[in-house]
């Protein structure tokens, strides 16, 4: 269950000729798609582009009336993969992944296919996650480009633009024989705009029809002596015809007075933040127009040197706009322009951060600092001096305090932690290797537990090192959530540990879901899938891997029994890997199933019942022991306004959903007795009815009592 449908938004895909087409960029994606007669399309979920796999997943009837086929991959490797229906088919094909991690995890299958090559149009789009809001490693996918030779598009970030893009990005394929990766950023993937639309076009040849007529061409097979030739045909006929259909198709823009004395080249998804940032110093009005010539690369690779050299002729300086490091972009230009002996002033790291994301300061700073050298005559008088520009975003950092990511309201994932600080505490610290995942917000306060994070599915992986020599000495223990498990965790990390005879500890934290990448189905996922086989064993595929010792918890909310059997895997005597399979729903997923039924079933009058915890504020002693072993954010302090006690009690707010973590951590911890556990109930029967009424009665009457004593005796 995703954490979004777009049920309704998908209806918009089958919009005609002439019709304005609204929505953000993901959804125009998909039907840019279709109106350049994709044949299929598959991919796997991840930030910034898990929204495009939940659109597709969504739109699989319209797909289907067009005979397109879609899969949700199993891994970007296997994405990858899925587009040699193109080598020898002339069948558009598209796939979609996360990057850099899940360029890491496709660079196999992407540098054969980029070898032997494409007869139909082959896409890769990926969701370039870098900059402030990225949740991986800081790596550009530019590199994987070069390396393999498949070109890269990244348009300006408005509808019209991406629209266009996907139809390039197939033609160039084409034209070129050659994979070619359309990066989009997070703002492009949720931009929202409108643009013209066109009919859907059915595929020239389905899959169904390449699978009854098959073809087989011996050169574009990737084994020696065809790898020769593959690196030849790269650099004498696939790049030449990539750089004549740029020039042609007029892929890239450019904007402003081309006699201008100084210049900006810029990658296109830069274009807004750029425009924006012109607009601050005063070089372009609120609708983007601006004398500044710039050259707009919507094909950022390969760049074409005629073109750059055009741009660059009868300039002084030209700015490089190039976010992320190396510098690439500026590398291949200065190279160009020494080449030709050129003299022009070439700007870019240096005038702009070396790293970082280029947010809108960032650009003003750099814009401001490059014009006020080379230009100074173009800025307004009070902007000339860099310390002049005006900073409008304040640095927060001074002033709020951090706000380290940890687990939602619920998460069963809590309790898995909780139990392996309470067995540290009994056994002693233990060498921790984490996975990607929601689990891995384990190494955040207050669980403080994970060294290591490898890659998705790594993490027993991580700990294959640590042997430790001594009989009965201590183990590691790792973390693998059940995405990683399917995407790669049962072969690099189950199967070597079984292969090599690990002897540590393997957890694999079981939700049901993809739970990080918004919820999408897997193969263990108990929901029943129209198109997707799920409900498959974590513990039979363990056991068919090898795996002797395993247990199962199928509530994790129960954190003494979660506690007892950690503890026997950490001590017991079998050999082996010792794996456990933690399982409870992801509980963000879980309330998108139950609420909108609870609520239809409250209004239909049936007797709904929902859990709430408290805390007896007159039994809890504020040690807050229960908060470090928790970190719930509904687990919160309260002043009692009791002057004989200092510190504040601990309390549940209204956020609570009722999981009951905090009351088992409280008692496999034997913290206190003050947590409570009651029911709200919708539609009572007359009996509940009556019953709490009478108990309501007493305890008015018991109130008033307490306090006519107080006030006796005050």
């Amino acid at each position: 269950m995703a954490e979004r449908s777009f049920a309704k938004e998908v209806q918009k895909l089958k919009q005609g000729a002439g019709e304005t087409f609204a929505g953000e960029g993901i959804l125009a994606i998909t039907k840019a798609l279709l109106e350049n007669g994709v044949g299929y399309v598959g991919g796997y979920q991840g930030s910034p582009i898990s929204h495009l796999m939940d659109v597709l997943s969504d739109a699989q009837e319209i797909l289907g009336e067009l005979g397109v086929h879609f899969e949700a991959s199993a891994s970007e490797a296997t994405a990858t993969a899925m587009l040699a229906a193109s080598v020898h088919y002339p069948i558009r094909g598209a796939v979609t992944f996360k990057s850099v991690v899940g360029t890491n995890v496709a660079s196999d299958a992407l540098s054969n296919l980029a070898s032997g090559g494409v007869t139909g149009g082959a896409v890769i789009i990926v969701g370039e996650d870098y900059g402030e809001g990225s949740s991986i490693m800081q790596e550009r996918t530019y590199a994987f480009a070069m390396k393999s030779q498949v070109w890269m598009l990244d348009p300006r970030p408005n509808l019209p633009s991406i629209v266009k893009s996907v139809g390039d990005a197939f033609e160039l394929s084409e034209v070129s024989n050659t994979p070619v990766m359309l990066q989009m950023g997070i703002r492009s993937c949720h931009v929202h705009g409108h643009f013209t639309a066109r009919d859907n076009q059915r595929p020239e040849m389905t899959v169904s029809q390449a699978l009854e007529n098959p073809a087989r061409k011996l050169d574009r097979i990737v084994l020696p002596p065809a790898t020769y030739l593959h690196e030849a045909e790269k650099l004498t006929k696939r790049l030449p015809a990539a750089q004549e259909f740029v020039l042609q198709r007029g892929i890239n823009e450019r904007f402003g007075d081309a006699q201008g004395r100084v210049g900006i080249i810029l990658q296109g998804g830069s274009y807004n933040t750029v425009i924006r940032a012109l607009n601050r110093l005063g070089l372009a009005d609120l609708y983007g127009d601006t004398e500044v010539d710039m050259l707009v690369l919507n094909c950022v690779y390969p760049l074409v040197p005629s073109q750059i050299l055009a741009f660059c002729e009868g300039k002084e300086a030209v700015l490089i706009v190039e976010e992320g490091q190396p510098n690439y972009i500026e590398q291949q230009i200065g190279l160009m322009l020494y080449q030709a002996g050129r003299s022009v002033k070439l700007e870019g790291k240096g005038m702009l951060p070396m790293g970082g994301e280029y947010t809108g300061q960032v650009m003003v700073d750099g814009l401001g600092a490059f014009f006020a050298a080379h230009a100074p005559a173009t800025l307004p008088v009070a902007k000339t001096a860099s310390n002049d520009v005006p900073i409008l975003i304040p640095d927060l950092s001074k002033t709020l305090p951090a706000r380290p990511p940890g687990f939602c309201t619920g998460c069963p994932e809590r309790p898995i932690f909780a139990a392996t600080k309470l067995v540290e505490e009994e056994l002693g610290a233990h060498h921790i290797s984490s996975d990607i995942g929601c689990h891995l917000f384990s190494i955040m306060p207050p669980f403080d537990l994970g060294a290591t994070t490898m890659g998705y599915g790594l993490g027993p992986a991580s700990a294959a090192a640590f042997h430790n020599e001594t009989k009965g000495g201590r183990r590691s223990i790792s973390f693998v959530g059940d995405g990683g498990f399917w995407h790669n965790g049962l072969t690099s990390s189950v199967g070597n540990a079984v292969f090599n005879k690990s002897d540590n500890v393997i957890v694999i934290v079981d939700n049901f879901y993809s739970a990080a990448t918004g919820g999408q189905d897997i193969l263990s996922s108990r929901a029943v899938n129209k198109t997707k086989q799920t409900q498959s064993s974590i513990v039979d595929a363990c056991r068919g891997m090898g795996v002797k010792w395993i247990r199962h918890i199928d509530r994790t909310y129960d954190v003494t029994k979660l506690r007892d059997v950690l503890k026997e895997a950490l001590t017991t005597p079998e050999e082996g890997p010792k794996v456990i399979v933690a399982s409870s729903e992801c509980m963000l997923n879980k309330q998108r199933r139950i609420k909108p039924e609870l609520a239809k079933a409250a209004k239909a009058g049936k007797r709904v019942v929902r859990p709430r915890f408290g805390v007896d504020e007159d039994i809890c002693t504020g040690d807050h022991a229960c908060m470090r072993l928790s970190g719930c954010p509904s687990l919160s302090v309260k002043d009692t306004g009791d002057p004989l006690r200092d510190d504040p009690v601990a309390t549940i707010d209204q956020s609570c959903v009722g999981c009951g973590n905090c009351g088992e951590v409280a008692d496999a911890a034997v913290l206190c007795p003050s947590f409570f556990q009651a029911e709200i109930v919708s539609n009572p029967t007359a009996g509940e009815a009556r019953s709490a009424s009478r108990a309501q009665r007493v305890i008015s009457w018991l109130q008033s009592r307490r306090d006519a004593k107080r006030i006796a005796f005050a």
